[in-house]
């Protein structure tokens, strides 16, 4: 699951992404959001349960989701921050009003940053967020076109985007062959998959960015600075972690007549 989508997604912060649909229209079924896991949805609605027993109507789902997204973090050897709480739930969740809002595993960096810019997020921001690929995986047909389709390809329509490490490519060739579905996934880092930490930096240094929107990290000269930095020094990566994730949780924030605290977190009240 990517963290940074995790906490905000095309409404902010408001959990519009748990809301369930018999009609598959709701925000989690988004093409742009296959990746996000099952489990991690199912964790906050039952951690959302066990507190409307004890204090009903009191605590959002959005908060326990931006809570449950620090945890996960701190519980993967990451840094831990404190979580503002107050937020209300959305009441809109649809799959149309995600395309467009959301960072793309194509985007350049000009375009990242412009998405984030939009949120007041700076471009070390963006970086820092970024460094949540250190965790998670991301499924086939998200960067398939990196290994199949890059330019303009050989006879049989396959050119591997040279930015890849060569063994790295082939070892992705392996697991997503071609053609293959969205029901294969894999690591986004490639080194420490489990662990919250800077290797996904270093990553890019070696070629092992598995978006094109990890890569360009690396390769322009508006973020190079920081993912070197980033590299180097976990500490000040886990700083501008904690602060841009911060920053994060008060996109889109509900209040008043904009929001409710749900019942039950995967339908309106």
């Amino acid at each position: 699951m990517n963290l940074h989508k995790g906490v905000v997604l095309s409404e902010g912060c408001d959990a519009s992404v748990i809301i369930a649909s018999r009609d598959n229209d709701a925000e989690k079924d988004a093409p742009d959001n296959v990746s996000l896991a099952g489990d991690g949805f199912d964790t906050v609605v039952r951690a959302k349960a066990e507190v409307e027993k004890k204090c009903p109507g009191v605590v959002s789902c959005a908060d326990i989701l931006a809570i449950a997204a620090r945890d996960v973090v701190t519980m993967s050897s990451g840094p831990h921050w404190t979580v503002q709480l107050g937020r209300l739930d959305g009441l809109v969740s649809k799959a149309g009003n995600v395309a467009g809002k959301l960072p793309g595993p194509n985007m350049r960096v000009k375009d990242l940053a412009a998405l984030f810019a939009k949120h007041n997020l700076t471009t070390l921001d963006m970086v820092a967020l970024s460094g949540a690929h250190t965790v998670g995986f991301a499924h086939c047909t998200r960067f398939a076109d990196r290994l199949y389709h890059h330019g303009v390809g050989d006879s049989d329509g396959a050119s591997v985007d040279p930015s890849y490490n060569p063994a790295y490519a082939r070892q992705l060739m392996d697991a997503c062959p071609p053609g293959v579905g969205a029901d294969i996934a894999v690591n986004m880092d490639p080194i420490t998959p489990t662990a919250f930490d800077n290797a996904y930096y270093a990553n890019l240094a070696g070629g092992l960015g598995l978006f094109t929107s990890d890569q360009a990290l690396y390769s322009d000269g508006a973020s190079q600075p920081a993912v070197r930095d980033f590299a180097k020094n976990q500490t000040r990566f886990f700083e501008a972690f904690k602060d841009a994730m911060v920053k994060l949780g008060s996109v889109g924030v509900k209040t008043g007549r904009h929001g409710e605290i749900r019942s039950d977190c995967t339908a309106f009240n």
